[in-house]
């Protein structure tokens, strides 16, 4: 199969050829035809994670081996199945769950597979994923039917979808008209964004350096916008002027040392911080404030097969405002990789393949 590979950290990837996996028992083959580009294939590409210190946790000592097809946000035609796989048949597209454990300990079996703790098996990140030609999927259950839904805005939810979904559901309940803020108004804000208004939320707040993108947040349908740059005290009052009092959630898409601590600091008695992106660092907390207020900091790693179902659902019940999607060749995944590292995507880039 064809591959458009990280080679060596921080170099171009390179267009490679691979084995073509052959499915076994459950498994199903599919050829990749739409994969989005998301902000942790830039992690992957660079090889390690920020945690703060100016320490750097490497990804190879957490068994990422290259050559690697990155690539998670995965929209594939069934081309083979294994013996013992069923309820797909050769040519169904489907969008792929990537976030794979193990498959046979008790989280996988209750299908929290992104909370496996034996193993990590996602797609694009300990195995090949969208950047290549072809993936398997270990059973038709980790298979979703898009149905009528535009494949490049779908293939965005089996990431950046079930991702907010999934901090949604940590952060709630909330009343309608309570605020909700989110950090960060790329392609993953613009869909906690969309899923908010699905579920009826009435006062959203977004957060971000961009005047663009704080532009498209307001289109998407946030309520209020809110600058994030400058000094962190002073982003801490715009939020809390922007909700009309400290929030009992935030959101914090981004994740860097400077966000987790304007986002920490605008939290009411009782709030949550929930953290999802990976963009790193450190958060010092004050111990005594933490019990005094009750406050709940809590990471949040994308999510299951249920939520990717779910959000589908609202997608097809027409709930769901469209993600702003551009695509591009697969062949030119590496530009659109270093379009993401710059800051130059509004929405998402997502990639076509040449036979889709």
């Amino acid at each position: 199969m064809r591959a458009y590979a990280v080679v060596k950290n921080g170099e171009p990837l390179q267009e490679i050829e691979l084995p073509t996996p052959e499915p076994t028992g459950t498994e199903v083959l599919l050829e990749v035809t739409y994969c989005g580009v998301c902000h942790s294939d830039l992690h992957i590409w660079e090889g390690y994670y920020d945690v703060g210190g100016g320490q750097k946790m490497s990804l190879t000592d957490r068994g990422v081996v290259l050559p690697l097809a990155m690539g998670h946000e995965i929209i594939g035609r069934v081309v083979k199945l294994g013996p013992e796989a069923t309820g797909v048949n050769i040519g169904d597209v489907r969008i792929v769950f990537p976030w794979l454990g193990c498959g046979k300990c008790e989280k996988c079996l209750a299908e929290e597979d992104n909370m496996c703790a034996v193993t990590n098996r996602s797609l694009g990140v300990y195995q090949n994923g969208g950047y290549g030609s072809h993936v398997v999927a270990p059973h038709p259950r980790h298979l979703v039917d898009p149905g009528k839904l535009d494949l490049a805005v779908a293939a965005t939810y089996a990431c950046s979808g079930v991702t907010v979904l999934s901090a949604i559901k940590k952060a709630m309940p909330l009343k309608p008209d309570q605020a909700i803020v989110l950090v960060g108004a790329g392609g993953v804000g613009l869909n906690a964004i969309s899923v908010l208004k699905a579920l009826k939320h009435e006062h959203i707040v977004s957060v971000d350096v961009s005047a663009e993108k704080r532009d498209a947040a307001l289109k998407a349908g946030a309520h209020k916008v809110v600058d994030g740059s400058g000094d962190g005290a002073a982003v801490t009052k715009r939020i809390v002027e922007a909700a009309g009092c400290p929030v009992l959630a935030v959101i914090d898409l981004v994740n860097g040392t400077a966000t987790a601590r304007f986002a920490f600091g605008a939290l009411a008695k009782g709030g949550k911080l929930i953290q999802v992106g990976l963009f790193g660092g450190e958060l010092m907390l004050p111990l005594p404030i933490m019990a005094i207020k009750a406050l709940t900091v809590q990471g949040s790693y994308v999510g299951n097969p249920n939520d990717l179902r779910e959000l589908v659902k609202l997608a097809q019940d027409g709930e769901l405002l469209a993600l702003p999607v551009e695509t591009v060749p697969q062949s030119h995944a590496y530009e659109a990789l270093m379009r993401l590292k710059d800051g130059k995507v509004t929405g998402r880039l997502v990639l076509k393949a040449e036979a889709a």
